[in-house]
């Protein structure tokens, strides 16, 4: 609606119409929202159509919070209240005791100030000490003091987060937290709109918009949830972590703090292999499934990983700064804090757990570069005795120094990557220490925790059983202890 415009419209049926011009036009309808386009985004859409409060249900980092922030893009640009109004009075049809006096009082020569569609977005956390004071409001009586007011009086009422957010979007994060009275205070706002302050009734039909986010395991008869609350929300949706690893790589992309003023470089191969990391873990049996694998694991990951590139790269003064997939072990701590683990995982410990996971990953990653490749000369090479040593501090020309010395690594390395042999020797760098993680993780060569590759551990085959061999009756005649000091040959 445009600044300067009157119009008595209710938030939900606001919502509603931007919404279907967007779908009218074809737009994007909740920017920065991925992956969710034939999943989420519909059941959304039609939450929004049916005017319905609505509920958001899913694990931790599913893009629940961003959106329920990305509602207020369907708000209009610019609304009209009453000056000093508490709860966003509409001058044309005023709610509050206080609106409907300065009406009265101004009439026509009243002013009107406009709100932002960013202000008309209020959101609360679910804490057990949230008071019904805090959502709904209260007796205020140093209002009522100042006011020469009796106490029942509306006008002495302190409205909470509910009224305020009046014309408007409000959103209660993690609902099942929300103590249960605080839950029952909530019923009639949903249905009636009607509220109790202090046991004064005050009849608040809010214009309102509601949505909650919670855990699916918190949002059940077992869990604490009000049933009646549960009742009077229009819709359930439930949200899921990425399907696929594009996605994933283009929301990582997007939050990361990759860009730090000096030139860096994180190539595909350690972007796939840092997201691989919360796929593996979110199938890993040792890793709690209720809790789940938040999308903050890679973004974290992705940030401690450039963060070690850098500190190589400023300590021999290379440059570009470029990635490796080493310096991902380097980021266990921004991993073990991101998952719970069951009781397997507990005895293992998560920092093992964690890599684990990460070798994994690589191994699957690995497998989509060099798949088909011939790279029997490298692990021949190692075999017959050969050892590299490379740590994730290892200079980028020392390494490509020594890893010439093996036959075939550097040029596969450099053509699996996409480079040649003049690209600059941190990013040739990269490449050979993914093609030797790779060949590691997939166990066709070993290495030491101190990054010291190496052949393969031999199998150990079993020896096969020698057959008694034929005795001549001189020799059956033999003590027994002189016989098993002979050797006998078929």
């Amino acid at each position: 609606m445009a600044r300067g415009e009157l119009r008595r419209r209710p938030v939900r049926d606001e919502v509603r119409e931007n919404l279907a011009e967007r779908l009218r036009q074809k737009t994007t309808l909740f920017p920065g929202i991925i992956g969710y386009d034939d999943t989420v985004v519909p059941q959304l859409v039609n939450a929004i159509l049916a005017k319905h409060h609505f509920i958001l249900l899913g694990l931790r980092g599913q893009a629940k919070t961003r959106i329920l922030r990305a509602l207020t893009t369907l708000l209009d640009e610019w609304i009209p209240v009453i000056p000093d109004s508490e709860i966003n009075d509409d001058p044309i049809a005023p709610l509050s005791a206080f609106g409907k006096q300065r009406v009265t009082a101004e009439g026509d020569s009243m002013p009107v100030r406009w709100l932002p569609r960013e202000a008309r977005y209020v959101e609360k956390l679910a804490t057990p000490d949230v008071t019904i004071a805090d959502m709904i409001g209260d007796i205020d009586p140093i209002k009522a003091a100042k006011g020469n007011l009796q106490l029942g009086s509306e006008l002495s009422m302190h409205f909470g987060l509910l009224p305020r957010a009046n014309r408007g979007i409000f959103t209660i994060n993690e609902l099942p937290d929300l103590a249960g009275k605080i839950q029952v205070g909530l019923f009639n706002i949903l249905q009636e709109g009607d509220v109790q302050i202090k046991g004064y009734p005050v009849r608040l039909p809010l214009d309102v918009l509601i949505a909650f986010t919670a855990n699916p395991e918190d949002y059940t008869a077992r869990g604490k949830i009000i049933t009646p609350l549960k009742d009077r929300i229009g819709a359930e949706i439930r949200t899921h972590y990425m399907q696929s690893r594009a996605n994933a790589l283009t929301i990582t992309e997007q939050e990361a703090w990759v860009s730090r003023g000096v030139p860096i470089e994180v190539p595909q191969y350690v972007r796939e292999v840092v997201e691989e990391i919360a796929f593996q873990a979110r199938a890993e049996r040792k890793v709690d499934k209720r809790s789940g694998v938040s999308q903050r694991m890679p973004i974290s990951v992705l940030e401690t990983v450039v963060s070690n590139a850098e500190r190589r790269a400023f300590s021999h003064g290379e440059t570009p700064v470029v990635a490796r997939v080493t310096d991902i072990y380097q980021a266990l701590p921004s991993m073990t804090g991101k998952f719970e683990l069951e009781y397997e995982g507990e005895l293992k410990g998560a920092d093992q757990v964690a890599r684990d996971l990460v070798r994994a990953a690589v191994s699957n990653v690995f497998e989509g570069y060099y798949g088909g490749a011939d790279v029997a000369p490298i692990i021949e090479w190692f075999d017959l005795g050969g050892s590299l040593s490379m740590s994730d501090v290892t200079d980028a020309a020392t390494l490509v120094r020594d890893a010439a010395a093996v036959q075939g690594l550097v040029d596969l390395a450099v053509k699996r990557a996409g480079l040649d042999r003049s690209a600059p020797a941190p990013a040739v760098a990269a490449a050979v220490d993914f093609l030797l993680e790779g060949l590691y993780s997939q166990k066709k060569i070993s290495r030491t925790e101190e990054r010291g590759y190496h052949g393969a551990e031999p199998v150990r085959r079993a020896q096969p059983q020698s057959r008694t061999p034929f005795l001549t009756q001189d020799e059956e005649e033999e003590p027994a202890d002189v016989r098993r000091k002979k050797k006998y040959y078929n």
